[in-house]
């Protein structure tokens, strides 16, 4: 018997049992885990009822070449529906696990079949999350080419199997096996050495990742601009002949961001509109908009007549509303020194 016969047998057999254990229902069905990708959770759905994910792709329809990482982008909706009916999940849900629709889709990292050692991989992991899941997955913001470290650990993240250098590709998996065991060479990715990354390369990753995010509510011109930057950083350091990030490497990446740091960061916060690039030069200089906050209400602490725990408790206000309104407020004769107290560098 031929591989395609073999598989295609196995599931008949599958559909079989399940009509006959569960009736219009898959045995077992998984929760979705935070910030989870929808390749990710349609891998543990298969594991979950025993099937490995390039038998899955029968089951669901599909023909075997790369399904998975796809339908991140692109769901068709006769899988939808199955998924829907299947596993007694909403389409919201699903929809949530999916990349379509994403505002800064020209940051993700490109589907390659094949990929030079040099060049990026569909997808980037960090070990040291995957060691601390109960259930392992693959998270969404791993996908982003502007992402290369791991903001909870610290570490660079991996974009191939440290074993066998092979790009991650769990959708390739023949066994029942977790996909965080690499599906050539069956490498444990969880005991990956940790990469290490500058703290300065790091901090300027974080406080990219939140300019990025606060433009992209902005509007679609706003958006497109400091994507387009992003996506032309090698350049401003001269690394890489492969043209944008999204086609560099997760090693050469953090080596992008490392020299970033030690560079001006004009090419990012230079803008035609005034409130833009002051907007920019607070995030880059507080590291982030958790820290930018931190500092504006710490500031504004020293200048209320009453403490903190006096005031009346107000909704919590989003970023944008809170650079806005600092705005406004930095916008008399003592800006400067208000500046010098936060730490923010004066726009030029």
């Amino acid at each position: 018997m031929t591989a395609n016969a073999a598989r295609a047998a196995f599931t008949i057999e599958i559909r079989e049992r399940y009509g006959d254990v569960a009736g219009n229902r898959w045995p077992v069905s998984v929760d979705p885990l935070p910030d989870e990708l929808l390749s990710s959770w349609l891998h543990r759905l298969a594991l979950a009822n025993g099937i490995a994910p390039r038998s899955f792709a029968g089951v669901l329809g599909l023909s075997e070449r790369m399904w998975s990482p796809r339908l991140d982008l692109r769901l068709p909706r006769h899988v939808a529906t199955l998924l829907c009916h299947q596993t007694g999940r909403a389409t919201e849900e699903i929809s949530a696990m999916m990349m379509s629709g994403f505002a800064m889709a020209a940051l993700l990292l490109p589907l390659r079949d094949n990929t030079h050692r040099r060049r990026s991989t569909w997808l980037q992991y960090c070990p040291q999350c995957l060691a601390a899941d109960e259930a392992p997955y693959f998270r969404r913001q791993w996908r982003l080419a502007l992402r290369a470290s791991c903001f909870a650990h610290g570490c660079g993240l991996r974009d191939r199997c440290p074993a066998c250098r092979a790009p991650i590709a769990t959708f390739d998996q023949g066994e029942v096996v977790a996909q965080h065991y690499c599906a050539r060479c069956g490498f444990d990715l969880r005991a990956a050495p940790k990469t290490a990354v500058k703290a300065s390369a790091r901090r300027l990753e974080r406080a990219i990742a939140d300019i990025c995010r606060v433009e992209s509510g902005t509007g679609s011109a706003a958006t497109s601009d400091v994507v387009s930057r992003v996506l032309c950083a090698p350049a401003v350091v001269d690394i890489g002949s492969t043209g944008t990030l999204r086609n560099l490497s997760t090693a050469a990446r953090i080596r992008c961001f490392e020299l970033l740091a030690a560079k001006s960061l004009d090419w990012l916060v230079t803008d035609k509109d005034a409130a833009t690039a002051h907007r920019r030069r607070m995030i880059l200089a507080a590291g982030g908009h958790d820290e930018l906050i931190a500092r504006f209400a710490d500031f504004l602490d020293k200048h209320q007549t009453r403490p903190r725990s006096m005031r009346q408790t107000l909704p919590r206000a989003g970023l944008a509303d809170v650079l806005t309104a600092y705005l406004r407020v930095a916008g008399d004769r003592t800006t400067s020194k208000r500046h010098r107290d936060l730490g923010v560098p004066q726009p030029q």
